[in-house]
């Protein structure tokens, strides 16, 4: 487990982002499981993180990163030109979380919640942690 992403299983923005992701990680670095799993509490309780955190959590060589630095890290790690958001480190991390805050405030208003998920492939499956 070098690389997992944590989302928020029942958000339709965080559930799209993970989707992006798979789509642009072609060497398939990256693991998938929700917040609200029973391996997300767990990562969420190694890593002294709240249970009731509001972001996306990167955790790559057993440490953990959390929202517009998780982004900035998963994005770096992309294919295609994804990378180059990395640029953004430059503005302060102070900024770029108020940012990350406001709109992970409001994403289930402007994005909604799923009701039922779209079935990962076999493929996509191998990359979910239970």
């Amino acid at each position: 487990m070098n690389r997992v992403v944590l989302f928020d299983g029942e958000c339709n923005m965080c559930n799209s982002a993970v989707q992006f992701i798979i789509k642009r990680d072609s060497q398939a670095k990256f693991l998938f499981t929700s917040l609200q799993s029973e391996k997300g509490k767990e990562l969420l309780r190694n890593h002294k993180l709240s249970m009731d955190l509001n972001s996306m959590v990167y955790i790559k060589n057993n440490k953990a990163f959390t929202r517009s630095t998780a982004v900035l890290l998963i994005a770096r790690e992309l294919d295609g030109l994804w990378p180059i958001t990395s640029c953004a480190f430059i503005i302060p991390g102070f900024i770029r979380d108020f940012v990350y805050r406001y709109v992970a405030k409001n994403r289930l208003k402007w994005f909604g919640k799923k009701d039922l998920c779209r079935l990962p492939t076999a493929k996509e499956r191998a990359r979910f942690l239970e």
